[in-house]
């Protein structure tokens, strides 16, 4: 539990970092990709990561696609 609290702790202060529109989809995908990892062997900060790059570039692929 203390891994996940951490690893929201540590996407929120990211996401607050770098602003809301270059946080879009970033959050979310800290968040599933803190708690996958911590499943995975207490990789919870690189589950984190990489969620939260993965859902930064899924947020940008379903902007454009609602922009066309």
């Amino acid at each position: 539990m203390k891994t996940i609290l951490t690893c929201a702790v540590l996407a929120l202060g990211v996401a607050l970092s770098t602003g809301a529109a270059d946080a879009k989809g970033c959050i979310k995908g800290a968040v599933v990709g803190g708690v996958a990892g911590h499943y995975a062997h207490h990789h919870g900060f690189l589950g984190a990561a990489a969620g939260c790059v993965v859902g930064h570039h899924m947020a940008n692929k379903k902007a454009k696609e609602n922009q066309q």
